[in-house]
């Protein structure tokens, strides 16, 4: 069986020597396969050896001389490149023959299928023994056996055998000068037929060689745009440009779906999808292409356009977006979300953050602050013209804000309310609690005080006056009352939080430094006290709030804020290793055992988790994949720890005020200790980051941080009640409506829907009608009791297990949707960040290839899908808030050595190994099979 060249009337075979021809009547040419009796390669293949050059038998089997070749229609370039790759093979496996003295047996070879390397490894012995002379067998079998076995050696042997076969084709030249002359008089009156109807020899388009000389194809380079703006760009319309495409020639060119026109928008790692429409009704715009598309964030943008991959001239472009003019609705003030502490005769000067109507920082024309405007009046007092103009404003052009400078003459509270024009600010409207010089500094030792708290004298304003001790520490506010008139009782305590409001009434005139305030939490009752150094303790409560909550920082500065603080909490608790035995089939059970007499030292250690029976060694992967199943279990609806609200589609889960007998208010502590050490964890940084696989409501998050229960989380908790309830009695006149009884009472119903109990929301509740002026208390008062009251208990344990590790005062810096992020992570996973921000270890051009695949798939992937890759990868389908930049160690991929095996990965080091593949359907199965069916477990392959 001979691989060679049939031309029409003979066959040319190929021997170690040159070829030879036997008649010049030649018709066409083309290359055999051994396994085909017709041509499989191209028609015309001498006139196309012709114009490129190819001489030798091994030209034809090398890729830098096949991309050499003219353009072919893509059917029949990937026929050639395959008999190329063929020929290459078996060229390289004769030479391999040759330099082990077993030239002879290469046709008994090919009759066993054997045309490569690779075939050798896996051709037996015993079949070898029947085809080779009993000489022979010694030679094959070492020489076989000296074969490299890693893949990368292997390439490198098949080089240099190539570089061998190529060194002797020059040296045999197959064609002689006569042969030559012969074949191209012969076709050459084909080749000029065939050139006018076949792709030409320009490498620029598919076209014939006629349009190629006359300049009749689309050339990208010609193309141009045309901008329908002028720079820079307000933010917010939609923008249009236009594409003109023109052929080489000059003339335009009417562009179509196969033309492939791609236009790229990015924002830094943010991609944006145009809109493109092509050509038109009007034949003389048939060459035209209209983009379009729409900016909100200001900054810069890439506009990238290709036409079958090569760009148009001046591509890629980049064109500036601007802030658009001030939007008061959605400028803010700088401030926490408390009062603020003045002293008498000095400045506090605030920050106003000027915003358009898409939040990006606007700027002032001609730094004009004349809209700003500050309304300034004494508690319980109207509007003062003369302490108004007390605030000045001044624009920082270089921060792109407006400082508001306070000063007030005399102590006492005032309300201050800034505005642009008519609209007030976000944040805008606040007390200001002044005190004298004196007073500021008593309450500058009061903080700097190392003692457990400081504590004023009070006394109850609500029924019978008595005296009160009201002591305030850095983590609540607790009121006591006296036995005997000595011995202080507790009689409540308010958490130091936001949730937490001191509202102060105002003062009567001629009454002396003292007031009246009252304090309340949105879930007990609240309580009102008279004190005679009330300013005193409003302003030192502020400052307490603010050093829990810190000021107007951006999330990022709370994050630094918060782990910094966590680090210096346990830094004299050594980070250890700490074994943790448990059972993957009762990974709960064995879990709450393993962990239950730990201490707060214990959990600051380093866990070394071995799962029974599975042979991993713990170095990151097999603890974060401990984190994440444990999580995923504590946190399940399914479990019954945390539930739903009637199944919501959302998946938010709440903890169960109904849990089942065996679920205890210990596991609820398991559950706070695992979210504490995980946020612990991530303080540390590096390869300990772990976040908590749960989506929870957003209520109870409100409560971790302290924050106030209302209506409004109806909306994303429970949007069936929402719906069929909070919003009709919120859109209904309840005076006028006639058969609309509402009460301050909420019925309970079992999960059979029997009447259990009816809560009154109110003393005497049941006998309260609901009407319109009452309705806004309805509803916060339904929601603090469904979604706060019910569940105070499971709260409460939750909470003992997280501030084991976690103090509350450093959650309550956060709202709800910073503490998701904080705890669970970024939940979005963007492919544009995945690419930007992974690492590739390889090189080449099927390296390149497979990248290309790789990423591909990652698009075609559901949202799960992808979880479960970064699970495969990195041990967590969870991300850091920054997302993958912030990724410790950075995601990898690397190229493994098991051809066409499934991927694999090393957890501890973040790292994705991908085997080779002959097609992109092969890689998204292999991927697909590898993250569902081998997610999980620790074995040895």
């Amino acid at each position: 069986m001979f691989l060679g060249f049939q031309i029409q009337k003979l066959d040319i075979s190929f021997e170690p020597g040159m070829w030879q021809f036997e008649d010049s009547e030649i018709y066409s040419i083309g290359m055999i396969h051994p396994s085909h009796s017709r041509h499989s390669g191209l028609s015309m293949l001498s006139s196309v050896s012709q114009f490129s050059g190819i001489s030798t038998l091994s030209g034809c089997g090398s890729p830098d001389q096949l991309d050499r070749l003219p353009e072919l229609p893509a059917a029949e370039e990937r026929r050639l490149r395959r008999a190329a790759h063929v020929l290459q093979q078996r060229l390289v496996l004769r030479q391999w023959l040759a330099t082990h003295r077993l030239q002879h047996a290469y046709t008994k070879l090919l009759s066993l299928d054997v045309s490569s390397l690779e075939d050798v490894y896996w051709l037996e012995d015993k079949t070898a023994r029947h085809v080779l002379e009993p000489k022979d067998f010694g030679t094959w079998s070492a020489a076989r056996q000296s074969l490299p076995t890693g893949k990368e050696a292997l390439q490198t042997l098949k080089a240099d055998l190539w570089s061998a076969v190529v060194k002797n084709s020059k040296h045999q030249d197959a064609w002689t000068w006569g042969g030559m002359l012969v074949v191209s008089v012969s076709v050459c009156g084909l080749v000029t037929l065939a050139a006018m109807t076949q792709p030409s020899l320009a490498p620029e388009a598919k076209h014939s060689l006629l349009q190629y000389v006359t300049g009749k194809y689309l050339y990208p380079p010609s193309c141009r745009v045309e901008w329908g703006w002028q720079e820079p760009q307000v933010v917010g319309e939609t923008m249009c440009f236009t594409v003109l495409c023109f052929q080489r020639n000059g003339q335009p060119y009417p562009i179509c779906d196969t033309d492939e026109l791609t236009v790229m928008i990015s924002h830094g790692t943010r991609k944006i999808t145009p809109v493109v429409e092509l050509g038109s009704g009007d034949p003389a715009q048939a060459n035209t292409a209209r983009v379009k598309f729409t900016v909100r964030i200001a900054g810069l943008y890439i506009i990238s356009v290709t036409i079958g991959g090569a760009s148009v001239c001046g591509s890629p472009f980049r064109r500036r977006f601007v802030a658009g003019a001030v939007c008061a609705r959605l400028s803010r003030v700088g401030r926490a979300h408390a009062a603020i502490v003045c002293t008498a005769g000095h400045n506090k000067q605030l920050y106003i953050h000027p915003r358009d109507q898409y939040d990006n920082p606007a700027p002032l024309a001609n730094a004009d602050v004349s809209d700003f405007t500050a309304k300034i009046n004494l508690l319980g007092e109207e509007i003062d013209e003369k302490l108004s103009s007390m605030a000045t404003f001044a624009y920082d052009s270089v921060n792109q804000r407006v400082s508001m400078s306070l000063c007030f003459a005399a102590p006492g509270i005032y309300r201050a309310s800034v505005y642009c024009g008519p609209v007030l600010l976000l944040h805008g409207q606040f007390d200001c609690i002044v005190l004298t010089a004196s007073d500021t500094a008593t309450v500058s030792r009061n903080m700097s005080c190392k003692r457990h708290g400081v504590c004023y004298e009070a006394r109850l304003a609500d029924g019978k006056p008595r005296r009160v001790l009201c002591c305030l520490s850095p983590k609540q506010l607790t009121v006591k009352d006296y036995i005997l008139k000595f011995i202080p009782k507790r009689i409540t305590s308010f958490r130091l939080c936001p949730s937490t409001k001191l509202i102060l009434a105002p003062r009567e005139p001629g009454t002396g430094p003292g007031g009246e305030f009252s304090v309340e939490d949105g879930v007990q009752p609240p309580l009102k006290l008279w004190a005679p150094e009330r300013d005193l303790i409003a302003a030192t409560f502020t400052h307490l709030l603010l050093a829990n909550c810190g000021g107007e920082d951006t999330f990022k500065n709370k994050q630094d804020f918060f782990y910094s603080e966590l680090r210096k909490l346990h830094a004299r608790h050594p980070h250890d290793k700490l074994g943790v035995r448990v059972l993957r089939q009762e990974l709960l059970r064995s879990s709450l055992k393993a962990t239950k007499h730990f201490t707060r030292a214990d959990w600051c250690k380093n866990f070394d988790v071995t799962f029974q029976g599975e042979q991993g060694v713990d170095w990151g992967g097999v603890r974060r994949e401990w984190f994440s199943l444990l999580c995923g279990q504590l946190f399940d609806a399914k479990l019954g720890l945390f539930v739903s609200f009637h199944d919501s589609p959302g998946g938010l889960v709440h903890p169960n005020p109904d849990r089942p007998p065996h679920l205890k208010l210990k596991h609820f502590e398991l559950a706070g200790k695992v979210v504490g050490k995980c946020l612990y964890e991530c303080a540390l940084g590096g390869s300990y980051r772990q976040f908590v696989r749960a989506r929870l409501t957003r209520s109870f998050l409100a409560q971790l941080a302290g924050l106030r229960v209302h209506y409004k989380y109806f909306e994303t908790d429970d949007p069936e009640l929402y719906l069929s309830k909070i919003k009709y009695v919120l859109e209904t006149d309840l005076d006028s409506t006639e058969g609309v009884d509402i009460y301050f009472a909420d019925d309970v119903y079992d999960s059979a829907g029997r009447l259990v109990a009816t809560h009154e929301l109110l003393p005497n509740g049941a006998a309260i009608k609901v009407c319109n002026s009452t309705k806004l208390q309805y509803v916060d008062l339904l929601a603090q009791w469904r979604l706060a009251v019910r569940c105070r208990a499971e709260t409460d344990a939750f909470l003992r297990g997280l501030a084991l590790l976690v103090p509350d005062n450093l959650l309550a810096a956060f709202d709800e949707t910073e503490l998701e992020l904080l705890v669970c992570g970024s939940g979005e996973l963007s492919v544009a960040d995945w690419r930007a921000h992974a690492l590739a270890a390889g090189g080449g051009r099927d390296w390149e290839r497979l990248l290309a695949w790789f990423w591909a798939a990652l698009h075609s992937f559901t949202p799960p899908e992808r979880a479960r890759l970064l699970q495969f990868a990195t041990g967590c389908s969870q991300l850091p808030p920054g997302g993958f930049q912030e990724l410790n160690p950075r995601f990898q991929i690397t190229p493994a050595p098991n051809f066409g095996a499934l991927p694999t990965a090393h957890t501890c080091f973040n790292q994705l190994c991908l085997p080779d593949y002959d097609s992109y359907e092969q890689l998204v199965k292999a991927l697909l099979w590898a993250i569902n069916e081998g997610g999980e477990g620790f074995g040895m392959i």
